[in-house]
């Protein structure tokens, strides 16, 4: 069965992000280009975006769930975030871009952070056991074998709920046998995998609003 879907969902899981040091984030980005890192990445009380021009994903699986995020104001007061975690077993992703856009207070600028990955065809992004905290998402999706409804203890499809991840009480789940989802626009929170490969990685920090992803 295939079911297609156009929308913009308000959840919330998927993508790789930039962290505030730019020297860190250059030696995240070289150690997952190689694939040799596992992935959590978040922005501390900052959504980031990202964008692909396709996503296709094998055993898949979403449901409602909450995350506890550190806000930019002081960092340490943590507020809780109703997020959709988006997981797959494994996933290809074709010209993914992610962005993020910090101000600093110091120099009481505005600056952007970028991330280009995967433009080859022939070389895409590659994830296992990729979670992505989404808070919204638009795009065109074919889902193979679809099953909506299901409780989130009883589903088949997916990566296992990550130990300590908190879930919506009584919450459902869908998932299916795999996704294919085109020209992807979403904000995320945070994204984790156990492994991220960016082939054909690119990193730019500038002032230019036209740097961001969409």
């Amino acid at each position: 069965m295939e079911s297609q879907v156009r929308g913009g969902t308000r959840w919330k899981r998927f993508a790789v992000v930039m962290v505030p040091s730019v020297a860190a984030a250059a030696c995240v980005g070289v150690g997952l280009a190689q694939g040799a890192l596992a992935a959590s990445f978040s922005v501390s009380g900052q959504q980031f975006k990202v964008s692909a021009e396709t996503l296709h994903g094998d055993g898949f699986a979403q449901y409602g769930g909450i995350d506890n995020v550190y806000t930019a104001v002081d960092g340490k007061t943590k507020t809780q975030v109703p997020v959709a975690v988006s997981s797959f077993e494994n996933a290809t992703i074709t010209n993914m871009c992610q962005s993020v856009k910090t101000t600093i207070p110091v120099l009481n600028k505005t600056f952007y952070l970028r991330l280009d990955a995967g433009k080859d065809p022939k070389k895409p992004v590659t994830a296992e056991n990729l979670y992505i905290d989404v808070a919204q998402l638009d795009a065109d999706a074919t889902f193979n074998q679809i099953d909506i409804g299901v409780a989130v203890k009883d589903k088949t499809r997916g990566p296992a709920v990550k130990e300590g991840e908190s879930v919506l009480p009584g919450g459902f789940a869908q998932q299916a046998k795999s996704a294919d989802l085109s020209n992807v626009e979403q904000t995320a929170w945070a994204t984790t995998a156990g492994t991220f490969k960016l082939s054909g990685l690119s990193m730019r920090l500038g002032a230019d609003p036209k740097m961001e992803c969409f």
